[in-house]
């Protein structure tokens, strides 16, 4: 089962989408192939990096993407819409191409993280469900990833679907968090839907339900001996819950030889309450007994409870994260960056603004990662068009687009293009990974980035060139425009 097959999202879209591709044709501009960049501005969190996701959904969406009899009448009885497009609507298919930067893969301001070559109208109307697919799971992705980072490789359960904006939030926002390094889900439907790990124990209410907190736990030992985890805060969580918790342990699970359990914190002073629950789970014969949390959690507060010294095994992590509550907007833009003459030559185009930051790179590009072969550490991304290559037996001199005095030469190192072919003609070209791998690559290439590109609070700015050319374009274009 799959989203898709509960909801078409074909008119999951802004309507100035389907009033320009009304225009396109009645312009004569409906087959004219186009480029459109998905990029961001700025990293959520003031962050160093920040992480792709959202392409399978993507994927999911072209592969299913018509327009119903009920759509056409919808449009028709906007009266707005020409019946040569809405004939142009009912046989509608996405038939260009789409490169795009695989999930998991850190990504940084203003290079291309999708590319669609496609005609007019089919590039315009799938606007706004890249976007959100995109920038929905990538703030996901990139706040679940700070957080998983500062647990320093202590468990983090993604804990939020009930406090997420909306179904989908819920549910794609699971996998993103697992993608970005979270072992599992509350949410039980992203289990069935993508496979993202669910699981779960008991609430307050479960201890609340019997005559006393032994009983509660007594009973969900008996019934779940080889899934025992305890929430102890219900009433005193060091008079009676750790205690109670201990005795159902001895009674329940010590005479069955099963010593995998736990107990979960939801408040207090996590870092006092989990050293002293400690003491008691290890002074009672239960050091494998493990200690999670929940209520409220960051990356920050995460990482202070480790600075005092909390015995914490786990991390539940709610709203904070499902929401990206810090910064809960990503900013991705998609931007034309050329069109096609009659003759197919390619024809750059450019967006101005006197925001410096919003003035777009032009052409059909590509960008390549510099790693260095020493340190398999990533240096610099390098963007340029989209048929130059690289010689990685050359040096490399790289410029700041921006301070071009600012040079810095690379020898030694290798080169690997970020974006791969999706799409070709309309056909899938792109062998889908599974979602455990997805997680396993992005943990691999987030190990690449330096330490200090990785700092939580004022990192080191990852350097993202033009090359010589592609910055001669952009020179042009702008003074083109004065």
């Amino acid at each position: 089962m799959s989203v898709r097959e509960k909801l078409n999202m074909s008119m999951l879209c802004d309507f100035y989408e389907l009033t320009m591709g009304n225009g396109y044709l009645q312009a004569g501009l409906k087959d004219r192939m186009t480029y459109f960049d998905v990029f961001f501005r700025d990293v959520p969190d003031k962050g160093g990096f920040a992480l792709a996701a959202g392409l399978d959904q993507i994927i999911e969406y072209i592969e299913d993407l018509h327009f119903s009899e009920e759509d056409i009448a919808y449009l028709r009885g906007r009266n707005l819409f020409s019946e040569e497009f809405l004939d142009y609507l009912k046989n509608f298919k996405f038939t260009g191409d789409l490169y795009a930067v695989p999930e998991g893969t850190p990504i940084f301001p203003r290079e291309p993280i999708v590319t669609v070559r496609a005609p007019a109208i089919q590039a315009q109307i799938i606007e706004t469900f890249l976007l959100l697919a995109v920038n929905h799971q990538s703030l996901i992705a990139t706040k679940a990833n700070r957080i998983v980072r500062a647990a320093r490789g202590r468990t983090v359960l993604e804990f939020g679907s009930r406090r997420a904006q909306g179904t989908d939030g819920a549910i794609t926002g699971a996998r993103a968090a697992y993608i970005a390094g979270c072992k599992g889900t509350a949410c039980t439907i992203s289990d069935q839907l993508y496979g993202v790990p669910a699981g779960g124990t008991m609430a307050h209410a479960w201890v609340q339900m019997f005559d006393s907190q032994y009983e509660a736990f007594k009973t969900y030992c008996q019934l779940y001996p080889t899934n025992a985890t305890l929430l102890v805060d219900t009433y005193n969580t060091l008079k009676s819950g750790v205690p109670d918790a201990i005795r159902a342990f001895n009674e329940v699970l010590r005479p069955m030889g099963i010593q995998k359990c736990g107990i979960r914190l939801d408040s207090g002073d996590m870092a006092y309450l989990t050293r002293e629950a400690r003491k008691m789970l290890d002074d009672a014969g239960w050091p494998g007994c493990e200690i999670s949390v929940s209520n409220a959690l960051d990356e920050y507060l995460i990482q202070d409870l480790l600075l005092q010294g909390a015995q914490i095994d786990a991390f539940g992590v709610g709203e904070r994260m499902i929401t990206a509550r810090s910064e809960p907007v990503f900013g991705g833009v998609y931007k034309l960056a050329a069109v096609e003459d009659n003759q197919g030559n390619i024809i750059p185009k450019i967006k101005v603004s006197e925001n410096v930051s919003k003035i777009t790179i032009p052409h059909f590009k590509k960008t390549y990662r510099i790693f260095d072969r020493a340190t398999g550490k990533a240096e610099a991304d390098y963007i340029c068009l989209h048929d130059e290559e690289l010689d990685e037996t050359k040096p490399l001199e790289l410029f700041d687009p921006s301070a071009t005095w600012k040079r810095k030469t690379l020898t030694n190192f290798t080169a690997r293009v970020l974006q791969v072919p999706v799409y070709l003609g309309g056909k899938l070209v792109y062998q889908q990974p599974k979602l455990k791998d997805i997680q396993a690559y992005c943990a691999q290439q987030v190990d690449t980035l330096w330490d200090e590109v990785k700092r939580f609070d004022y990192p080191h700015k990852y350097y993202i060139d033009l090359s010589q050319k592609l910055w001669d374009i952009k020179q042009e274009l702008l003074n083109q425009r004065k």
